[in-house]
């Protein structure tokens, strides 16, 4: 039998994760959704993250580096034949890692056996509203992934904000993974266009003016239940209420 290897997207998911399940867990720390992804190689793009990290985060360079990097290194390090398991949602915050995390994967030689794991439904709550069964049961359900070069290419065109060809890359994708192109649309969508700030903005601006509030808490839960294909957390949504109110 193989051994495994878990890639889990956030120590959130690492908390609840089943001990049943054999097999080694990799932490995915980031948020590529946002900031800096310029960089030529692992260690250069690593740098310019920990940079924009703690400039935005309240984290350290050395910190983002020792927590961070770390936990991608051991993708690279993987060195026998394995099984990995990609335990990653719909949103474009997850989607983004995912395709980064792809990008990783097809420089390792030895592996051949990729899955990925997902909630059976799309929700605000992703793999935090499931109970440990439900977990046993998404990882039963996995998907095995044939094509992680495709996965790999996303990353590439959306490190290199090629929209064209991240958009053709998804739609051919659709078919086996359907989710892959409302995320691809989203993010294009969020880009600002002269006057379109850009569709995160334009919604947190009219849940503010439905709602006629300025409380974050409140903007925060309707941005999360009309926007889930973003999967942004606070500090992404907070970003967004100062833009709002700085239009």
């Amino acid at each position: 039998m193989l051994s495994q290897y878990h890639i889990l997207n956030g120590d959130a998911l690492k908390h609840q994760f089943p001990k049943v399940l054999p097999g080694k867990s990799i932490i995915a720390r980031e948020c590529l959704v946002e900031g800096t992804t310029k960089g030529d190689d692992f260690d250069s793009f690593f740098k310019n993250r920990a940079r924009f990290i703690s400039e935005s985060h309240a984290e350290t360079e050395e910190n983002y580096l020792k927590n961070v990097k770390s936990e991608f290194q051991k993708i690279l390090d993987i060195n026998e034949a394995c099984e990995i398991n990609l335990w990653f949602e719909q949103d474009l915050f997850c989607q983004a890692n995912l395709w980064f995390v792809a990008s990783l994967i097809v420089q390792t030689p030895h592996v051949n056996n990729v899955f990925l794991v997902m909630p059976k439904e799309h929700t605000p709550f992703g793999f935090g509203g499931l109970s440990e069964p439900e977990l046993i049961a998404a990882y039963n359900h996995r998907k095995s992934i044939n094509n992680v070069q495709d996965f790999a290419k996303l990353w590439q065109h959306y490190q290199n904000n090629n929209l064209e060809d991240l958009k053709e890359t998804a739609k051919n994708l659709k078919k086996e993974f359907p989710f892959i192109l409302p995320a691809v649309k989203a993010h294009i969508a969020r880009i600002p266009k002269k006057e379109d700030p850009g569709r995160p903005v334009t919604a947190t601006l009219k849940i503010m003016d439905e709602l006629q509030t300025d409380d974050f808490n409140l903007i925060f839960r309707e941005f999360c239940k009309r926007e889930s294909i973003y999967g942004f957390g606070d500090l992404q949504v907070k970003k967004l209420v100062e833009k709002a109110k700085n239009l």
